[in-house]
């Protein structure tokens, strides 16, 4: 039986490489009724519903190959399709860390995993969009204490945007809408949420106060995700946080980035960015350590 799953499951990646999706998760859904212990046929169809913008069907097919290989295994793209759907189903705490432990695995992988050299790059920079995804909410929090008139606004405006991607979901899924245009509807229906939340919060920023604050990508550390205080920077032209970067190379002599050898000595202070991470800790003073 695992032979003939074996057989639909390639099957089912030739679908996938055509962008024939639903085709796809039909044979990934057939080798699994033939053999359900191989936790690669969920985690592909796991990608193939991200696709399709089935989210909880994409949730459970990673919990269920997170299962299979227990969960302190390596199994980087389960983790990582994982924070994709629960970031789409609006769960950015959750989606965060699953992020956080696709790019641990991918950052110190264990022996004989497959680790694409891109991979480093994609999961720290989908790890920062979890991130600002969980400060907005805990930002939002703040500004609702601040206003409940333009919080009750902003839950107006939230709902009405999750209602407009549902809408396009379940068109997608009666065959209403092709994939393409699916997604580039979801894309239009994100921008124009934020150009109205940002309006939105342009009528009520009558002072710093009751402004939105952000963290900028520059000012962040690529190993912790945190805004660094001391950062150094290599070689490459990266800057680490000065006692994650050395943390790191006592372990691995690399950069966290490139993975081209980088030894202790060869960091540098970075003080033109140091001026900047004290700007803007200066006006993000309720940023907490974690979150």
């Amino acid at each position: 039986m695992s032979y003939l799953a074996d057989q639909l499951k390639e099957q089912g990646n030739d679908a996938f490489r055509r962008g024939d999706y639903t085709a796809a998760n039909d044979l990934y859904t057939e080798a699994v009724q033939k053999y359900s212990r191989n936790p690669l046929i969920f985690t592909n169809r796991a990608n193939v519903r991200l696709k399709l913008q089935r989210w909880e069907d994409a949730v459970n097919d990673c919990l269920k190959s997170i299962e299979i290989l227990g969960p302190n295994a390596q199994n980087h793209k389960a983790f990582y399709f994982l924070a994709q759907a629960q970031l789409a189903l609006n769960h950015p705490h959750e989606a965060l860390a699953s992020a956080l432990t696709a790019y641990e695995q991918v950052l110190h992988p264990q022996p004989a995993a497959k680790i694409s050299p891109k991979d480093l790059e994609t999961f720290s920079a989908f790890v920062l969009r979890c991130k600002k995804a969980k400060f907005a909410v805990l930002d939002r929090d703040r500004l609702r204490r601040q206003g409940e008139l333009r919080a009750e606004l902003e839950d107006g405006l939230e709902a009405s945007k999750q209602r407009d991607l549902e809408d396009i979901s379940r068109r997608l899924h009666s065959s209403h809408l092709g994939q393409i245009e699916a997604t580039e509807r979801r894309q239009d229906v994100e921008a124009a949420y934020e150009k109205k939340f940002a309006d939105l919060r342009a009528l009520f920023a009558v002072n710093t106060s009751n402004k939105p604050r952000e963290i900028p990508d520059h000012v962040v550390d690529m190993i912790t995700f945190e805004p660094m205080h001391d950062p150094v920077i290599t070689k490459n032209g990266h800057s680490y946080e000065r006692s994650t970067i050395i943390e790191h190379l006592k372990r691995t002599p690399t950069d966290p980035l490139t993975r081209e050898p980088l030894t202790i000595d060869e960091l540098r202070s970075n003080y033109g960015l140091k001026a900047a991470c004290e700007e803007c800790v200066s006006y993000l003073p309720c940023y907490p350590a974690t979150i």
